[in-house]
């Protein structure tokens, strides 16, 4: 091989070699072009998902303060109606000019108001003499074997129930016959 030869091969080798360089560069560029998207994209995926945690908690603890404001409305508008009959019962214990039979009509009247304020919640008194028993309704304390009545029937009612719907708040107390 003579000297030009050789520096031809050198010349190609070295345009090879230059293609090649340029070849990697190229790659590393879009590599890096890929990274940098890579990265945007997660910063702004990462943000959207703090962004959400914080609406999550500044719900929840929005919600929280609604829950504490609906509880103390209600407490206060159940309150307010029940202080009336309140009222009632201080002016009865407190009046002393009035006779026995005054005393009783004016605790029946109370009593009435009072069951129409629970009446206007919704709330419903059961248990009655001569109802059929449930122990889903009912808490039978006493048994009682009376001709007079059927067979599994209230004979007498120590305390009344109270429901919301189908909701017992309490069982009525009473005693069962048969």
């Amino acid at each position: 091989m003579s000297i030009e030869e050789k520096d031809i091969n050198q010349h190609e080798e070295t345009a090879e070699e230059k293609s090649s360089k340029h070849d990697k560069k190229a790659k590393k560029d879009k590599n890096s072009a890929e990274l940098e998207k890579l990265r945007a994209d997660y910063e702004t995926l990462n943000d959207r998902y703090m962004r959400t945690l914080a609406e999550y908690d500044n719900f929840r603890k929005r919600t929280q303060k609604d829950i504490e404001q609906r509880v103390s409305y209600t407490k206060t508008d159940i309150l307010s109606k029940i202080l009336p009959v309140v009222d009632n019962f201080e002016r009865a214990a407190f009046n002393a000019q009035t006779d026995f039979d005054g005393y009783k009509k004016g605790i029946e009247m109370t009593v009435n108001q009072f069951m129409e304020i629970l009446k206007s919640l919704g709330v419903e008194a059961f248990g009655e003499i001569g109802e059929e028993f449930d122990p889903n309704f009912h808490n039978g304390v006493m048994h009682v074997d009376d001709e007079n009545l059927g067979e599994n029937v209230i004979a007498d009612v120590f305390m009344k129930g109270y429901k919301i719907g189908d909701k017992v708040i309490r069982p009525a107390t009473v005693k069962v016959a048969n």
